[in-house]
């Protein structure tokens, strides 16, 4: 085993590069204009464009329309059915997965609301995350159940 010395350590083979020489010369290929071009801003010593400028063009930050409030990142989906359109389906078990296989909500729905508008007379057992008052008391008086998810 060797010993290897601090002072003995040295970059791998092609990780470091010779940094750019500029204004060494024309034959340097970085020679007369350095790199910077003929005249304007970038031209000058120690200016720099600010932050956002899009060289005189409007810049992105006063383009785009502003988001007002605030955005809600992991906001749920519900897919939401009345009563009434519950009568019209003619099943005896109303789900979200149930809905999604009769393709009656989009698929990338994350819960079922059932709202109270119409009327409902069959018995049906309901599973959803959400069912108002209205809507549970139609659905149990037509002899029906009604399961929060």
């Amino acid at each position: 085993m060797t010993n290897i010395k601090l002072e003995d350590l040295r970059p791998a083979e092609g990780s470091t590069h010779k940094t750019k020489r500029v204004g060494r010369g024309r034959s340097s290929g970085r020679g007369k204009t350095s790199c910077r071009g003929h005249n304007g801003e970038g031209q000058r010593s120690g200016s720099s464009a600010k932050r956002g400028f899009e060289g005189g063009q409007m810049p992105a930050y006063r383009r785009l329309p502003k988001l007002k409030g605030f955005q809600i990142i992991n906001k749920l989906h519900y897919a939401e059915i009345n009563v009434g359109r519950i009568a019209q389906l003619g099943v005896k078990e109303v789900s979200l997965e149930s809905l999604k296989e009769a393709k009656r909500v989009h698929p990338s729905c994350d819960g079922l609301r059932v709202l109270g508008n119409g009327e409902i007379k069959k018995a049906v057992t309901v599973k959803a995350a959400y069912v108002t008052p209205s809507a549970k008391e139609k659905i149990e008086a037509a002899g029906g159940k009604v399961e929060l998810v």
